[in-house]
């Protein structure tokens, strides 16, 4: 009789004693195109607006993403062509990525891992022709902020000016391409403070900025209050060669405010660095970015992460769960949105993906013209109710009635 193959590592031991997952859904996408042609092109309607047209990706494209086992799509946003500005178009990308090395490795080995096939991809994604592209939130690492643990996963953290960004500075450089690239921050000039960052590199090569995460989770497994605060610089809007681009990362999706005021200060593309998943938050991803760009008449670029990475320690959470080694699945589902509201269709739930949306960004301004939201806001009326609202003896505007008093 044959005997069992030993499992290589400790991860690999936990994985055989954890109940069998049920598989996971490859895209709500995959879904739809069970559906007759003609349902099937009336539920993207219903769903997702005026679905962009498909770009050709170049052959040599499609047989490495198969190679590398990884997925790619193209879109192109259609916008007017006006008499007085001519076009400004652009592609935008994203990727997402799961991670390679199991999380008990070394972290020079897991990082290099994920840094070696992201650049697989970024190749991809330069050869699709994008000018400006964004990673997935601490695209460098596994999302260890769920434990509380502080070893080994501070060891991640770099300066703004570290490995990554050295080595995305040399890719932007040769590809031509803005890159949005969020880290885990270790800020030395004061103290060795830790941050979320997403540092935007220009594409001479340059370090154009960055910023801070502005809101940080407390809700079930999301811990990182444990190793950062929120950001205090704001929100910056970063001009560059191809548009005025700004980061909303990962929780600051859920405060309207958060993407109010990237628009205010001028955003043509907003990307949403993420990882989150899909017990928690699947219902509102396709929605919130949504909304964002229809609110604010800019493009919004939606990047999740993918898999399910379990830890060799089990933590436990504040919604009663049992102690547990795995975050839940990281369900990716990336997606681009005009400023109309139309948007791609998301990539896989379940594989790394290449996302590229040529736009205009000159589509921006005709939706605002269109509908008037930034003409009609009365942002001085909300800005005295809120200036109220945040003093300790604010009392809400509520009207009783009086009625049964008389």
């Amino acid at each position: 009789m044959p005997t069992k193959t030993k499992p290589a590592n400790a991860i690999d031991k936990l994985l055989e004693s954890l109940p069998e997952r049920r598989p996971e859904t490859k895209s709500l996408e995959a879904i739809l195109d069970k559906l007759s042609e003609e349902d099937r092109r009336e539920a993207y309607r219903i769903l997702y607006g005026d679905l962009p047209e498909t770009l050709t990706i170049p052959e040599e494209v499609v047989r490495t993403a198969a190679a590398n086992d990884y997925d790619v799509a193209a879109w192109r946003f259609v916008a007017a062509r006006e008499q007085r500005r001519p076009p400004r178009v652009v592609r935008v990308g994203v990727i997402q990525n799961q991670v390679v090395k199991p999380t008990t490795a070394p972290v020079d080995e897991q990082y290099e891992a994920i840094a070696d096939r992201v650049e697989l991809m970024i190749a991809a994604a330069a050869a699709m022709g994008t000018n400006v592209l964004g990673l997935q939130e601490a695209w460098t690492m596994p999302f260890a902020f769920c434990t509380r643990e502080k070893e080994p996963w501070l060891e991640f953290a770099e300066t703004v000016d570290g490995p990554s960004t050295q080595r995305l500075a040399r890719l932007a450089k040769r590809y031509n391409m803005v890159i949005v690239s969020p880290i885990l921050e270790r800020d030395e000039a004061h103290g060795g403070t830790i941050h979320n960052t997403a540092v935007v590199i220009g594409n001479r090569g340059n370090i154009i900025g960055t910023h801070r995460k502005n809101h940080i989770p407390r809700v079930g497994d999301f811990n990182e209050s444990t190793y950062y605060m929120e950001g205090t610089d704001g929100h910056p809007v970063f001009d560059t060669e191809f548009g005025k681009v700004a980061i909303n990362i990962c929780y600051g999706r859920h405060h309207p405010l958060n993407w109010l005021m990237f628009g205010i200060n001028g955003a043509e593309i907003v990307f949403n660095p993420s990882a989150t998943v899909g017990a928690l938050s699947e219902p509102l991803w396709p929605i919130e970015a949504r909304c964002a760009a229809i609110a604010n008449n800019y493009f919004t670029a939606s990047i999740n992460r993918i898999g399910t990475e379990v830890f060799p320690n089990a933590f436990t959470s504040g919604d009663g769960r049992a102690a547990h080694h795995d975050f839940g699945h990281f369900y990716g589902s990336s997606y681009i949105t005009a400023p109309n509201g139309s948007r791609t269709p998301g990539l896989s739930r379940v594989r790394d993906g290449v996302l590229v949306s040529e736009i205009d960004l000159n589509h921006c301004r005709q939706v605002r013209d269109k509908w008037g939201f930034q003409m009609t806001g009365r942002i001085e009326e909300y800005a005295a109710w809120l200036t109220e609202a945040a003093k300790p003896g604010f009392r809400p505007q509520v009207i009783p009635d009086r009625g049964s008093d008389a």
